[in-house]
């Protein structure tokens, strides 16, 4: 199984801390360096990452890293880095052939949440999502900027930030097809070039799938609340 890592935003809010948010240390090390060792610790070995903004420092490092770790990487340069995220997956696409599992560069997660992904059944075509039900009072979530969802038996109806409606969170944890492709293709040609555009797509044809991630740990580290929060979480081996 592959691991495709989105990494090619500035990161504005965290620039302060560094001005390359994938390498900001997090507790003495760097984010894309956590989330790789974490998905290694769930067996995968082989990470495409597309890259952006300073792309030259990401892919040095990423070879480090990787060399650390003991796994392969490719990193990919994703030149419209300042559009929406679903360009970065489409960058990918000729290293992408089978399954794969995507991950956001800065979403910290626990091993188990990633697990949930790793071992659904998918059909082709399909995509899926694992989710967060716990939309009351969620002890990491900043209710303002996170992604909803709406679900119902097992599948997502809709999915975006500005949801009137929903009863779930995105994790960031995506289990795709190849699918996922034409998809975000559709979703850019009806002017919607997000990952969420595509996984709308997906959703009106049935095919976009909610997974339950067990109330298991989940941050977006996008700003400087949740980049403390990390941190202190980290600290106190909390992370669960």
């Amino acid at each position: 199984m592959r691991c495709l890592i989105i990494a090619a935003g500035r990161g504005s809010r965290l620039a302060h801390r560094f001005p390359l948010k994938p390498l900001a240390p997090l507790a003495g090390t760097p984010l894309i360096e956590r989330i790789m060792s974490l998905a290694a610790g769930q067996g995968v070995g082989e990470f495409v990452i597309v890259g952006g903004y300073r792309y030259r420092e990401l892919e040095r490092f990423v070879g480090e890293a990787a060399a650390r770790l003991r796994v392969s990487a490719t990193v990919i340069e994703n030149t419209d880095w300042q559009r929406e995220n679903g360009h970065s997956v489409l960058a990918a696409r000729e290293s992408l052939p089978g399954d794969f599992v995507l991950l956001m560069a800065d979403h910290l997660f626990a091993g188990a949440a990633l697990g949930v992904a790793l071992r659904a059944a998918l059909d082709p075509g399909q995509a899926a999502l694992v989710v967060d039900f716990r939309i009351a009072g969620h002890p990491t979530v900043d209710l303002d900027d996170v992604t909803k969802v709406r679900v119902r038996d097992g599948r997502i109806l809709d999915i975006g930030k500005r949801l009137p409606t929903f009863n779930a969170f995105d994790t960031g944890i995506f289990r795709c097809t190849p699918g996922v492709f034409p998809a975000l293709e559709e979703s850019m040609r009806r002017g919607d070039g997000s990952l969420s555009g595509g996984m709308r797509i997906l959703a009106q044809s049935g095919d976009a799938l909610a997974l339950d991630g067990g109330n298991r740990f989940w941050i977006d580290v996008d700003d400087e609340r949740a980049f403390a929060l990390a941190e202190d979480l980290l600290a106190g081996n909390r992370l669960h």
